[in-house]
């Protein structure tokens, strides 16, 4: 069967969510979410709902994704960053938006899988990395924008510093399983802004790294 009415459907309800910008929509709606999602979740991978992967991590709900990706305002001249590469879901949105998407996992089977997606769509400008992504990457700074797909108490510091002047960076904040922010911040010749977006839930930012797979 087809899954072009369900990604019509998934389409129509993130404009009603209030998504507007069309490269957005249309990145979402050429990312075979199907690749992203174990087996077993093949049936609800248009569903608009956050679903589990391996190493009891999470592919983001399709809104979140969309929204993360709408306040990066992104065009094709930008690199960003992505901590948390997880299933690779939001990185190949991204790769269709930006000009490279460099991403970090500390999960190495989930690293290994998210390549081997990749490779299945042809996305050549991802570039990935097996790391402590609280770390960043700063072989690779300064980066226009940076993406944080879990929570951190606190604006990691050192990832802020890897920020262009006037680049952006958007993350959730807060504690697991309390309210969380999703945040915009901006880096300015004198300091950070600090913008809060939307209410949400993200597994934590860990550190370290984890070399299993």
């Amino acid at each position: 069967m087809s899954e072009e009415p369900r990604i019509i459907r998934l389409i129509m309800e993130l404009r009603q969510q209030g998504i507007a910008n069309t490269d957005v929509l249309s990145a979402i709606e050429r990312t075979p979410r199907e690749l992203f999602v174990q087996s077993a979740f093949a049936d609800r991978a248009y569903d608009n709902t956050a679903l589990p992967i391996e190493e009891g991590q999470t592919i983001s709900q399709p809104y979140v994704v969309a929204f993360m990706s709408e306040a990066l305002k992104l065009n094709d001249r930008i690199r960003v960053l992505e901590i948390g590469t997880g299933s690779g879901y939001q990185a190949a949105v991204l790769a269709r938006l930006s000009r490279r998407v460099y991403t970090v996992e500390r999960y190495r089977s989930l690293l290994k899988a998210a390549e081997g997606r990749f490779a299945t769509l042809s996305m050549h400008t991802n570039t990935t990395r097996f790391g402590d992504g609280g770390k960043g990457w700063p072989e690779q700074a300064p980066f226009d924008r940076i993406i944080v797909t879990a929570a951190a108490l606190e604006v990691p510091q050192i990832l802020a510093d890897q920020l262009v002047i006037n680049g952006i960076m958007v993350l959730p904040l807060g504690k697991r399983g309390w309210s969380q922010q999703l945040v915009r911040v901006t880096r300015r010749d004198d300091g950070f802004d600090e913008e809060e977006l939307l209410p949400v839930r993200f597994v934590p930012l860990l550190e370290g790294v984890v070399a299993n797979g």
